[in-house]
């Protein structure tokens, strides 16, 4: 479908918003404080400022292709299937990107002064995100071992590892991870905290080892995940931090670390919930991946829940091949609920999708995930390095890999059954048998 015809076919399925010609001043100037900015502005990783009508201007038609696509801001979730209520959602609604497509078709106008709001104050960032909401700085920080970037170069992978400073159990309330330095965030992609210790061999929410699983994932635009009052991560004595962190070359030489914030509940305190960040993969193993040249590609795994659980986000992952992935629940009634689909993934934004207290799907033990990842191998993904190639499971960003990072509270068949007697149905999930 060309730009064109998408351009008409939003006009007509859109109704008239705005009664008036919208301007910068009134009515462009909220929407991009309220969804770009965070991005957008001085010091962070977006290629453009859009905090000023001076700095807009230029980007109009530019602006008005990406958000009339749906392209930004990156927000890639099916809006027409599963949960659609997020703690994190950055989309704009039909009305904000209608607003936006009549401003610049009306000649992207400035307006009146008056009616410019201040401009957005934003919190300082060379402190800690979440000891701003807290009041509390972090317990301790955990720093990754420094590492130089090229210039120019291929992608690397860093993966030191660091010791985490605690000598007895302690239960963790909140984890914020960032770049080192703001020029780090230059060169960071993202970074992996896996969290090592010793355990027994106990509970696993889904099916695989049982451990500590992944402690924080950090990309660009995210900031801290703070855990529900009566649930966190659990520290043991020993334990260390096994960093994975991909950096990228930007044409200057820069050298950083990655640091991981810690917030720590009282001495004691034991929650009532375990929350681990699963990996749930979209193949049975790493060679089940096989994508042959000039190809479209289905993959699909199955995970089986041991325990009643709480899903609290939704992270799907892939590289340049990757365009779509979905995760289903196939209950043990025989149901199958659609949790999400995520149908235009993008490689070089790694959402998060975090539901709110309300949306988090609730499921009994014995449920099945199932997660289905697709991969465009040809020369219509404009992503693709080469669509010749044949291609397999890999870390680099020309191999691919597929899995659906998932933050999940482990419940008690008590605590779920309790739960499924105050919500006889859960809304927001397509069921299908």
């Amino acid at each position: 479908m060309n730009l064109r015809l998408s351009y008409l076919i939003l006009a007509l399925s859109l109704p008239a918003f705005c009664d008036t010609v919208p301007t910068y001043n009134k009515d462009i100037a909220p929407i991009f404080q309220e969804k770009c900015e965070t991005c957008h502005r001085a010091g962070q990783g977006a290629p453009m400022n859009l905090s000023t009508y001076e700095e807009v201007r230029p980007w109009a038609k530019s602006i008005k292709q990406r958000v009339a696509t749906r392209n930004m801001p990156p927000w890639h979730i099916d809006k027409t299937t599963g949960i659609q209520q997020f703690a994190n959602d950055r989309s704009l609604n039909e009305k904000q990107i209608a607003t936006v497509v009549q401003w610049v078709d009306a000649g992207s106008l400035q307006g009146d002064k008056k009616d410019l709001a201040a401009a957005k104050v934003w919190p300082d960032e060379s402190g800690w995100q979440y000891a701003k909401v807290i009041g509390q700085e972090p317990d301790f920080v955990v720093k990754s071992e420094p590492y130089t970037v090229k210039a120019v170069g291929q992608d690397e992978w860093w993966k030191p590892v660091s010791d985490v400073p605690v000598t007895e159990e302690r239960w963790v309330r909140a984890v914020e991870m960032r770049a080192g330095t703001i020029a780090g965030r230059k060169i960071t992609h993202h970074a992996l905290a896996q969290l090592e210790q010793v355990e027994s061999a106990s509970t696993s929410d889904v099916g695989g080892p049982a451990g500590p699983g992944l402690f924080m994932e950090w990309a660009i635009g995210k900031s801290y995940d703070a855990f529900r009052a009566d649930s966190g991560k659990l520290l043991l004595p020993g334990s260390k931090i096994r960093w994975d962190i991909h950096y990228h070359s930007v044409g200057e030489a820069i050298r950083d670390h990655v640091e991981l914030a810690v917030y720590l509940y009282p001495v004691g305190y034991k929650p009532l919930h375990r929350v681990r960040l699963s990996s749930l993969s979209a193949y049975p193993t790493n060679s089940d991946l096989d994508i042959p040249p000039n190809s479209i590609t289905q993959t699909q795994s199955f995970h089986v829940m041991k325990s009643a659980g709480r899903i609290e986000s939704f992270q799907p992952h892939m590289h340049l091949r990757g365009k779509a992935m979905s995760l289903e629940a196939i209950l043990p009634t025989g149901e199958v609920q659609m949790i999400n689909y995520v149908d235009k993934f993008n490689f070089n934004w790694m959402n998060a999708y975090i539901y709110t207290d309300e949306s988090a799907p609730v499921l009994p033990r014995g449920t099945i995930l199932r997660v289905t990842a697709y991969y465009d191998n040809t020369i219509a993904n404009k992503d693709n390095p080469d669509p010749d190639q044949w291609v397999g499971y890999g870390d680099r960003t020309v191999d691919e890999m597929g899995h659906s990072w998932n933050n999940i509270t482990n419940l008690t068949d008590a605590e779920y059954n309790d739960w499924a007697v105050k919500h006889k149905t859960k809304p927001n999930l397509a069921s299908r048998k």
